[in-house]
């Protein structure tokens, strides 16, 4: 008998998957109603409501504040954020990565978000004999890290009050972990530009990080600088390396700004070491 059942089962998920997507699209043009996305859609409205309270448990459509309509959700956003533009920024960030490595003398680097973690996509080594590891390609949640803070503090209320409802694990027992500690420490990042951070995800290591905008001004990347705590940073040298990185982040923002020519997008890809996005 549950044989008998498990194709109707499957082809149900696969309906759903079909109608999720649909609803998605519907939404694309911006703020909608349920009873326009079900027109749009041609499903019942009680179907498509609830449909839109899946997507936002999971973070991919939002419901304007104190209405009744809807758009995409972030998650939506940063996930299609990371997939196409990602080899071509780092690409683009790679020489100004090398600089600051080369200035700071500490490894630099570049991160994307997934969902509420960070993704480190690039990393530039100094000749130091005493260095941290290569976290390309690593991901780690967003409260522990500064690159992920950057992030975190450029995502809308709704996003952040997500992830603050979400348990956050202690790497450390210097990790942050208090949603009203975090909410003030964003806040003071908005501040900044940068954001420290000493210990909290691996003992040991200390690291820095600012934002790189893309064409529309939004937060979709982080850069880095991370090293040794015993010689980074260098006593009163904090807001000088913050904002090294800051200035760092802003060129490759120019960069992303300006675009690229056709023949290097055709290279972009090629410059990338295979397999390490």
């Amino acid at each position: 008998m549950s044989i008998a059942r498990a194709p109707g089962r499957r082809e149900s998920r696969v309906q759903s998957i079909e109608r999720a997507f649909a609803v998605l699209s519907a939404l694309a043009d911006g703020l909608t109603g349920v009873t326009e996305v079900a027109d749009r859609v041609e499903l019942p409205k009680s179907t498509v409501a609830r449909l839109l309270a899946s997507l936002q448990r999971e973070g991919a459509v939002e419901q304007e504040p104190g209405g009744t309509r809807y758009r995409v959700g972030s998650r939506i956003v940063t996930l299609a954020a990371t997939v196409l533009p990602t080899r071509s920024m780092v690409v683009l960030a790679r020489p100004e990565l090398e600089a600051l490595a080369l200035t700071i003398g500490e490894a630099a680097g570049l991160s994307v978000p997934d969902g509420f973690r960070v993704h480190y996509v690039d990393q530039v080594d100094t000749p130091n004999p005493v260095s941290v590891r290569d976290w390309t390609g690593t991901r780690v949640p967003m409260h522990a890290v500064p690159s992920g803070l950057v992030l975190l503090a450029h995502v809308s209320p709704t996003s952040l009050e997500r992830f603050l409802a979400r348990p956050m694990e202690a790497f450390t027992p210097a990790t942050v972990t208090d949603p009203g500690i975090l909410r003030e420490r964003l806040r003071q990042v908005q501040l900044d530009g940068y954001a420290w951070v000493f210990g909290e995800f691996s003992v040991g290591i200390n690291s820095v990080a600012a934002g790189v905008a893309n064409e529309d001004g939004e937060i979709v990347a982080a850069v880095h600088l991370h090293g040794p705590s015993y010689r980074f940073p260098v006593a009163g040298s904090q807001d000088r390396i913050g904002s090294e990185v800051v200035a760092t982040a802003a060129r490759i923002s120019a960069r992303i700004r300006r675009g690229m020519s056709p023949t290097t997008r055709r290279n972009a890809a090629a410059e990338v070491e295979p397999g390490r996005l």
